[in-house]
């Protein structure tokens, strides 16, 4: 433990198997929750300690361009947008971890006009009937937007989750990552249904 009594992230990560399959996004594998039977749905809990996980796995498999931070100190930022499902869990998986030299930070907005200084930006199914909105606010703003939202990926978001079949999956939207001039590596896309602008898929 940390001197404040405190468990280093680390070990957190290590306590809660949840967080350890979140490196199969590495491999561009789909994440399974863990079963208890063959029909019931993981617990609220675990889906978003897994959610969780891959927002901070995220972080080393996007490129922002140099101009989405402030400067080259600035913080990677992980913005909750509308209501907070997470708990404390995202703010104790990145407590002290940094991608690319840049140390992660964990901040909250309850609207989309307070977004500011943010990279990776998830929007909580509270805000499923602003979506439209919330899409021109960041319009070819350099920041990814995650959602669980009904077709998200559908409604100019760039990466939306599935939950089917006790199964986590991506969908991804190449054209939205362009227009936000991100890079998101071959890994990630790998397995994830990639979904144009135009609701086509391939």
């Amino acid at each position: 433990m940390t001197s404040s009594g405190r468990q280093p992230p680390h070990i957190i990560r290590r306590r809660a198997p949840v967080f350890a399959t979140a490196l199969l996004v590495a491999l561009g594998a789909i994440v399974p929750f863990p079963a208890e039977s063959t029909t019931r749905l993981p617990s609220a809990a675990q889906e978003y300690d897994l959610k969780a996980a891959f927002l901070f796995n995220f972080a080393g498999f996007v490129e922002w361009p140099a101009d989405a931070f402030a400067d080259a100190g600035a913080p990677l930022t992980i913005g909750v947008l509308g209501d907070d499902p997470f708990g404390s869990s995202l703010d104790e998986l990145v407590a002290g971890e940094t991608i690319r030299n840049r140390p992660l930070l964990v901040r909250r907005y309850r609207t989309v006009e307070e977004v500011e200084g943010c990279q990776i930006l998830f929007v909580s199914s509270s805000e499923a009937e602003r979506l439209d909105q919330i899409a021109r606010v960041l319009a070819r703003r350099s920041i990814l937007t995650v959602g669980e939202s009904k077709d998200f990926a559908l409604r100019a978001g760039i990466i939306g989750f599935e939950l089917t079949e006790r199964r986590l999956r991506l969908r991804i939207n190449l054209a939205a990552a362009s227009d936000a001039r991100l890079t998101i590596s071959s890994k990630l896309l790998r397995q994830a249904q990639i979904i144009r602008s135009n609701g086509n898929r391939k």
